[in-house]
């Protein structure tokens, strides 16, 4: 795989877009999905610096997660921010990186990301249930570094 644009379809794109529009129906919480070829940084600093340049810190209740994939590195890594993270236990999102790292075992890219996606929503719901004044503060779709 050496392009970012061959590791999903966009039929493929557009299923992960509907499923963060679907988790995000029962939360408050913001979710967005970055990918990128490569990092020449630790994965974990590099998706706290993606965290910040897609302005994921600025939500209100401090409740956006990022799922950040670095293809060719065969790194991916999710981070919540610290509305999420005073609340929750530190191996909160073991369970669901489990499931996401079964699937991509098996070649399954998008729907580990969408399990994964679908997952944190319902984690999310938790701490964050949605409200009706609640606001997409984030766009939904795919970024790419």
């Amino acid at each position: 795989m050496s392009k970012v644009e061959d590791f999903l379809s966009k039929e493929e794109e557009q299923e992960i877009v509907e499923a963060i529009r679907v988790a995000e129906k029962n939360t408050s919480g913001e979710i967005r999905v970055h990918i990128e070829k490569t990092t020449s940084k630790v994965p974990f600093d590099r998706a706290l610096e993606v965290f910040h340049e897609l302005k994921m810190d600025e939500t209100q209740l401090q409740n956006g997660v990022l799922f950040y994939f670095a293809v060719a590195d065969k790194n991916f890594i999710i981070c919540g921010d610290k509305g999420i993270n005073d609340l929750v236990a530190d191996d909160f999102w073991d369970c669901t990186k489990d499931k996401m790292s079964a699937q991509f075992k098996l070649g399954n890219f998008k729907q580990g990301i969408v399990e994964g996606i679908l997952n944190a929503g319902e984690q999310l719901k938790k701490h964050f249930p949605w409200s009706t004044d609640d606001t997409n503060e984030l766009s939904n779709e795919i970024s790419k570094g």
